[in-house]
């Protein structure tokens, strides 16, 4: 069912689908009033802060654009306000995840940041921030950047428990939805890139390098020390997150340009955390060294220490951060860099990670900040990007649960259909079935099991299990109309748990590209960009299953007009499954006491 619905669908969906009510939301449980309220004009985040600050010479560089670290300041104080809006108690900044410079901003020119806390979790919250240039003389703007940061909740000596977020609109249900999911990202962080780094082979580049435009990294170290003063912290006397930033991106900046000998640019910052708290008369040492040099950026590693008193041996490890830089000309455009020469032992350890970060960081960006349409619908499958790929497969199918355009098409007994046309023609089943989610969730889950009630699944091999959530699939199925030959998928399936009640399970598919599953003549390579189950606990041994599946544009050449013998096969194809999963409840009984 899940590839072949895009051969059936196409023509006719105009005339008989557009006189169909538009559905105003797919999500589990929303009333009129507050979709009603979310659609009004007047409508705004209860959590949302604006900031907009005139650029002034004070804010600039040499260049006349506004210095990224006070950027970064304005950022993490408007991200603050939002989160302590939302906790109603002061709010520390935990970590930010990457982000990346896509506009400078010059003197005159006017800075606009809008923050809203996307979703709450127990004692933490994610905060997503907009950052837009806007010249009033010629009344344009830029997007500058987007980033995400995780606050905490203080409440006196302790962590304050916080109330959740309740998502209104299409964009916010998204993000709300998504925010678990990089959450999780986040949690594995440190861990996923010690395992890139020992799957990730780097080769000796330096026997091969121009000698004579070499760098020796020690040229390029940096140390400095500031003191934490009153206005450099809260109300509370912890340093502002912002301001440690503007440290690390001064000193990390003289260090690029102790490379380059000239005036470099920040184009991007990599994800990092906040490992402890620094107070009013701290002492904090920040620490730069160019780590590698690429040909057109260089990776600068910054560390951040503190101390109370001159005498105290022991420093605390405030943060540590890796800048990427380049060198603009004239044009606008990456000049060429000189090499790196690392120190032997702890430089060429630094150098080599850079390399690999730089991989990883590269097929991040790609997969996690560019637009589904833009994705190619098979992603090659390597241990470098498997945590981001797993995070973009889970991530597209709740994006396109919250979407609130599904147009209902067909309601048959107990199930309905709803579709939605966008960059994707795609299709929603909803059924509730008399077993627990848990349940329902397990036997889904494993795909070996999908040709027991699916016909559209012939078989199915588990080619790789990735971890505990993740595994891929090889699916051969029949062939389409009109074709001799069945087809065959590559499939990455990605099972999440609920991470909140009221949370689904989520059961994530798209196809993956592997070196040992090559297109062969004897089938013809299908793809899926993104499918799959949503399960919602509606009450004892209650479960709304919820089934979704983008048709990729190959498949549209096969519809037909057929939509009466469509709706049928959709309704057969999933009565199917309720039977497999009513016959099948009792199975599992032993293996559902960890979910």
């Amino acid at each position: 069912m899940i590839q072949n619905v895009g051969s059936h669908l196409r023509r006719g969906l105009a005339s008989v689908f557009s006189s169909r009510t538009s559905r105003k939301s797919v999500s589990h449980s929303e009333s009129e009033d507050a979709s009603a309220m979310a659609e009004d004009e007047e409508y705004r985040n209860p959590t949302e802060v604006q900031m907009s600050q005139l650029v002034l010479p004070c804010h600039t560089n040499h260049r006349g654009e506004l210095s990224i670290g006070q950027l970064l300041k304005w950022i993490d104080t408007t991200a603050c306000l939002s989160a302590e809006r939302h906790a109603g108690c002061p709010c520390v900044t935990a970590s930010m995840d990457d982000i990346y410079f896509d506009h400078t901003i010059s003197v005159g020119q006017v800075v606009n940041i809008k923050a809203k806390v996307n979703r709450a979790f127990n004692t933490s919250m994610e905060v997503g921030i907009q950052v837009v240039s806007e010249d009033l003389c010629v009344e344009k703007q830029w997007s500058v950047c987007k980033a995400l940061a995780t606050f905490v909740a203080h409440q006196g000596l302790s962590k304050a428990k916080l109330k959740q977020v309740i998502p209104l609109t299409e964009e916010e249900k998204t993000e709300h939805g998504v925010a678990a999911e990089r959450r999780r990202m986040r949690l594995v962080y440190a861990d996923t890139i010690k395992d890139l780094l020992m799957h990730c082979v780097m080769h000796d580049e330096l026997a091969s390098k121009d000698c004579s435009n070499i760098v020796p990294a020690e040229k390029t170290r940096v140390e400095s020390v500031e003191l934490v003063l009153p206005p450099h912290a809260n109300h509370q006397g912890n340093t502002f997150g912002g301001q440690i930033m503007a440290w690390m991106e001064n000193v990390a900046t003289i260090a690029a340009s102790r490379l380059c000998h000239a005036h470099p640019t920040l184009k991007a910052i990599e994800m990092f955390h906040f490992r402890g708290p620094s107070q009013v008369g701290d002492r904090l040492v920040l620490k730069a060294i160019v780590n590698n040099a690429f040909k057109r950026s260089m990776e600068v590693g910054v560390c951040v220490e503190a101390y109370r008193q001159e005498e105290e041996t022991q420093r605390r490890h405030i943060n540590s951060a890796f800048m990427t830089f380049v060198v603009l000309d004239k044009d606008a455009q990456p000049q060429k860099l000189p090499w790196i020469r690392p120190q032997p032992g702890e430089g060429e350890r630094r150098y080599r990670e850079a390399s690999a970060r730089r991989k990883i960081r590269l097929d991040r960006k790609y997969l996690v900040c560019c637009k589904q349409s833009e994705m190619a619908l098979s992603v090659p499958w390597d241990p470098s990007n498997q945590v981001y790929l797993s995070y973009y497969n889970v991530s597209s199918l709740k994006t396109l649960m919250a979407k609130d355009n599904w147009v209902l098409s067909m309601e048959t007994g107990e199930v309905c259909l709803y579709t939605l046309e966008e960059d994707f023609l795609s299709i929603h089943l909803e059924m509730v079935v008399q077993v627990d989610a848990a349940q329902v969730f397990q036997l889904l889950s494993d795909l070996r099991r999908r040709p027991e009630w699916d016909k559209h699944y012939r078989s199915v091999e588990l080619v790789q299990q990735v971890d505990e959530d993740d595994a891929i699939y090889h699916v051969i199925s029949p062939a389409l109309s009109g074709n001799t030959k069945p087809q065959d998928f590559v499939i990455l399936a990605s099972r999440r748990k609920p991470c909140d009640n009221g949370d689904p399970y989520v059961i994530a598919l798209r196809s993956v590209t592997l070196p040992t599953h090559q297109e062969t003549p004897e089938y013809q390579r299908g793809e899926t960009p993104c499918s799959g189950f949503c399960l919602w606990r509606e009450g004892d041994q209650l479960t709304k299953v919820s089934y979704y599946n983008q048709a990729t544009p190959g498949f549209l050449n096969y519809v037909t007009t057929n939509v009466a013998g469509l709706s049928s096969e959709f309704y057969n194809t999933f009565k199917s499954c309720e039977r497999f999963l009513l016959e099948n409840r009792n199975d599992l009984a032993p293996s559902l006491q960890t979910l």
